[in-house]
């Protein structure tokens, strides 16, 4: 891995940072993250999503992992940031992250939420069906608030990834049918008679962890040709088209990701090829990275305790499990690990890494290659800096690790770990009915 740097003693650094030193003072489990790894994931994107037909913007999904730190880089970089509940809108306005570059998405906004939304100035709305677009449009006009609209179209475009993480089949959850052009054209002439309301263009997302670069180009192919449509049948411009997310990261010797360099210049040529061929004007494209910006810069860092043997099986058992890193469970996901302490022994031993938790699913990595492990030795999982923290959980009472940031040989914490207490700080035994 790119964050892999051996000291003397062979002890794996992350950031310049040794492991063992960041287990010995903040516990385990540990998320960290090598910061300058972000920093360059950040850079290349804004280098290489540029085009001279069109401006661009990067929308960073902010699902895979926020915090104030994170929002702080993100917003130095020139990002822009994707938030898709009042939690995360709300930490964008806390840590004073830009409202003119703040996208509020979501299949199912309470109107409590679209109401903060546009108290925030939050600028743009996603929005994901008809009923959403007459609440917004009602919310809007009796507030007197402007806000700018993009509609989010299901393209029908089925990516190769884990079912579970497909969002652009036709029976997905999100957004409104390609085939559906009625309701689509109804959706923008309810937002163009709105004096606050205002119509940019449309929003498509085919799923997450995408390999094959095709599937985007299919899916250009179908906006594009909706476009067209509008275009000519309707009178109808499209300023904007964000293309979603979803591009692959490596987790294991067996993905083979795109480079950012690959993705972006996939999608500007094919957006080009596609609006010369078809007469289209386009101001602006977009695309919403989360994953591919944060995912290889962050691991894990856990504890061993206890080792038993089975018939079959050599059980690693570790401080923390799926309530910190669900991913395994709920997507079979599979990742690499490191002996983080002995970084130059002899992968000699197969094991199986399981969690602290009551369940048998509780598997972080079955089959690890790793050399002799022995009780305090310390275990590194590479890959969990998407939706782990993001997605940790208090199942079984567990407390939510700690989140370090590493970068040239300094480590700072930006998210402390939580406490037995942090978790009964909501235990209460108020009276609601008298």
């Amino acid at each position: 891995m790119d964050q892999n740097r051996l000291e003397k003693d062979n002890v794996l650094r992350i950031g310049g940072v040794s492991s063992t030193e960041l287990a010995k003072i903040c516990g385990t489990p540990l998320y960290v993250y090598d910061e300058a790894l972000i920093e360059d994931k950040l850079k290349s994107y804004q280098t290489h999503f540029k085009s001279n037909l069109f401006d661009t913007e990067i929308i960073y999904a902010s699902k895979a992992f926020s915090c104030g730190a994170m929002l702080r880089l993100l917003k130095n970089n020139g990002f822009s940031l994707d938030v898709v509940s009042g939690g995360e809108l709300y930490l964008a306005e806390s840590e004073g992250f830009p409202m003119e570059r703040v996208y509020f998405h979501g299949n199912n906004k309470i109107s409590e939420e679209l109401e903060m939304a546009l108290n925030y100035g939050c600028k743009t709305i996603v929005v994901d069906h008809l009923m959403e677009c007459d609440r917004l449009i009602s919310l809007a006009e009796r507030k007197k608030k402007e806000v700018h609209a993009i509609i989010r179209i299901n393209p029908g475009v089925t990516a190769h990834t884990h079912k579970y993480i497909i969002t652009g089949d036709m029976d997905s959850k999100f957004g409104v049918s390609i085939q559906s052009e009625e309701t689509i054209l109804g959706m923008i002439i309810r937002m163009k008679a709105s004096k606050y309301v205002i119509f940019d263009g449309f929003h498509a997302h085919i799923g997450s962890q995408i390999f094959d670069l095709r599937a985007y180009d299919t899916l250009i192919e179908r906006m594009m040709k909706l476009f067209k449509k509008l275009q000519e049948m309707h009178k109808i411009e499209i300023g904007c088209l964000n293309l979603g997310g979803g591009f692959g990261v490596r987790y294991t010797d067996q993905d083979q990701p795109k480079t950012v360099k690959d993705v972006c210049e996939n999608l500007i040529g094919k957006c080009e090829s596609e609006m010369a061929e078809k007469g289209i004007r386009l101001k602006k494209l977009m695309i919403e990275p989360g994953r591919s910006v944060i995912a290889e810069a962050g691991c894990t860092l856990y504890k061993v305790g206890d080792l038993k043997e089975t018939p079959n099986r050599s059980y690693l058992f570790v401080d923390g499990g799926m309530t910190d890193n669900i991913r395994v469970a709920l997507y079979e996901a599979k990742y690499d690990c490191d002996l983080a302490n002995k970084m130059d022994q002899v992968r000699n031993r197969k094991y199986t890494i399981a969690g602290k938790c009551c369940e048998s699913g509780d598997i972080l990595i079955e089959n690890a290659m790793l050399p002799e492990v022995k009780a305090n030795d310390l275990i590194v999982v590479y890959g969990t800096g998407a939706y782990g923290y993001s997605m940790a959980s208090n199942y079984n009472r567990m407390n939510k690790p700690a989140v370090v940031f590493a970068k040239d040989g300094k480590a700072h914490i930006v998210i402390k770990r939580e406490s037995y207490s942090d978790q009964l700080r909501f235990e209460t035994d108020e009276e609601v009915f008298a």
